[in-house]
């Protein structure tokens, strides 16, 4: 095979340590193993530079690669390679043997690099994601808080669709302090929930014990807790936004069904603006996950899964899909309720993630905003209702619309 980098480098990297094979034309291979301490890493950087290394590839291995990729990507052509595709040879495996064998991949060309997004970006990302993991964490504080009033014989999320909500929170706090009349509690209703006094009465007519009561007190205080975070983390990623939302970038990924303020940026964060680094729609599609996969053998296709790949990204677009579901306006609602009879609705979501991630694609490619008018009208009304719509959304995005037919000359 020919050689198309002769100054390389293999790092196999571990929690505590990490092993370097260089290779050079005049030494051939050398070895050195360092700590992962920031002063470790930068003798690392000493140690390639002074071989006069060009390139080095490292394993993904976990969150263990970033602090040697932090350091080395401003001097050296430095690639992230998927552990898949550097998969050791059957016999005697040791640190040593990983990193001479990721060395001589890189050394004739046969890695194929990870996309990793600049440092804003990365930093917008790291926000982004740490505020879905508090969001799934409160969704599971709020499920663990209706496991109590189911436990204490309170059916007041049956009667109130918001147990959360001005009303619902008034009620808890009263049930905190000890209070357990029923038409008391009810009494604590606002708004439209008026209307459902009687049914409140019974809803709130429980059993409850001390140990509720406290359990209420601390999952509401988590939760609370948990809200002051994500606001805060919004505050931050706002602030990193402007250079991302260039021509209202942001507001015209939100012209797409199910897309809103949180799915939009997750889009920017993960896959950035820059959609060069992606061949096609559908190899940005690939990248999420949301493409079917391929394993064949002996002429035989076992299983079809998605892979992994971008989960948080993945994620993200499937609630976006699933949205779609209480809506039948548009095309994409259309389409996903005529792949839901057929083939069910997980696969349903997928299919329109990866219908909403290919429009992102190509508006971030080409510019424009979305706009949908393929859905299947039952009358004039339901068509009016969709143009009145679409002409609010765009008008609020600066553009100045009309729906007047046009005069034959």
């Amino acid at each position: 095979m020919d050689v198309v980098h002769a100054r390389c480098a293999g790092l196999d990297v571990h929690k505590q340590s990490v092993v370097a094979c260089a290779l050079t034309p005049e030494a051939g291979q050398s070895l050195q193993s360092f700590k992962t301490m920031t002063a470790d890493v930068l003798l690392l950087a000493d140690w390639l530079r002074q071989r006069g290394i060009t390139h080095v590839a490292l394993e993904s291995t976990g969150v263990y690669w970033k602090p040697i990729f932090n350091i080395l990507e401003g001097e050296f052509e430095v690639l992230l390679v998927n552990a898949k595709h550097i998969k050791f040879v059957p016999g005697r495996k040791t640190d040593v043997k990983d990193a001479e064998w990721i060395a001589q991949l890189l050394q004739h060309g046969l890695l194929k690099a990870s996309f990793i997004p600049d440092a804003p970006q990365r930093e917008l990302r790291e926000l982004t994601r740490y505020r879905s993991h508090l969001i799934q964490e409160r969704s599971s504080e709020v499920n663990r808080l209706h496991k109590v009033l189911e436990d204490a014989n309170l059916k007041l999320s049956s009667v109130a669709s918001d147990v959360l909500g001005v009303s619902g929170r008034e009620m808890l706090q009263a049930i905190m302090q000890g209070k357990d009349d029923p038409a008391a509690l009810a009494g604590l209703a606002k708004g439209r929930l008026r209307q459902k006094i009687s049914e409140l009465e019974q809803a709130l007519n429980g059993r409850v014990k001390d140990s509720h009561r406290l359990l209420l007190k601390l999952h509401l205080e988590h939760i609370d807790d948990l809200n002051a975070k994500v606001q805060q983390l919004e505050a931050e990623i706002a602030k990193l936004l402007p250079p991302f939302d260039q021509d209202d970038l942001l507001a015209r990924l939100q012209t797409i069904p199910g897309v809103g303020q949180k799915v939009a940026q997750i889009i920017v964060a993960e896959a950035g603006t820059d959609m060069t680094r992606f061949a096609s729609a559908g190899h940005l599609a690939a990248w999420a996950g949301l493409t079917p996969g391929k394993n064949e053998s002996a002429g035989r296709n076992r299983s079809a899964r998605t892979l992994k790949a971008n989960r948080y990204l993945k994620t993200a677009l499937v609630e976006a899909a699933n949205s779609l579901s209480r809506s039948h306006d548009t095309f994409l609602a259309v389409r996903f309720q005529r792949l839901k009879a057929r083939r069910g609705q997980k696969r349903a979501a997928v299919a329109l993630a990866r219908s909403i991630l290919e429009i992102a694609y190509y508006l971030l490619v080409r510019g424009g905003v979305y706009i949908d008018l393929g859905a299947t009208y039952h009358d004039q009304r339901q068509k009016d209702k969709v143009q009145q719509r679409l002409v609010k959304r765009l008008e609020d995005l600066g553009y100045q619309v009309s729906l007047q037919p046009r005069v034959a000359a």
